[in-house]
């Protein structure tokens, strides 16, 4: 693994862990009512296409940061669904 590499996967952790934070908090208090779900959506859409690049290019920095990415933001992203649906059930304001 060279220099590169190395700036890479550092870069990949520094992004890919900042999403922690924003699933924990949707998970703890259960409401994605201040998250855009257009934002999600496509910001899911692109890290697939990041981890598809990464794996046709063989660029494991990027493989193994967007595939954890794709991981937290996708639950992010389903929570907004999920929880959303319940309120929206639940009569109360998204």
């Amino acid at each position: 693994m060279d220099i590169v590499d190395i700036v890479g996967l550092f870069a990949g952790v520094c992004t890919t862990f900042a999403f922690v934070p924003q699933v924990w908090m949707v998970w703890r208090t259960r409401s994605a009512r201040d998250i855009s779900l257009g934002m999600y959506l496509i910001f899911v859409s692109g890290i697939a296409l990041w981890l598809a690049y990464g794996l046709m290019a063989h660029a494991m920095p990027v493989v193994v940061a967007n595939s954890v990415t794709l991981v937290l933001a996708g639950s992010v992203l389903a929570m907004k669904l999920r929880f959303d649906a319940r309120a929206r059930h639940a009569g109360s304001p998204t």
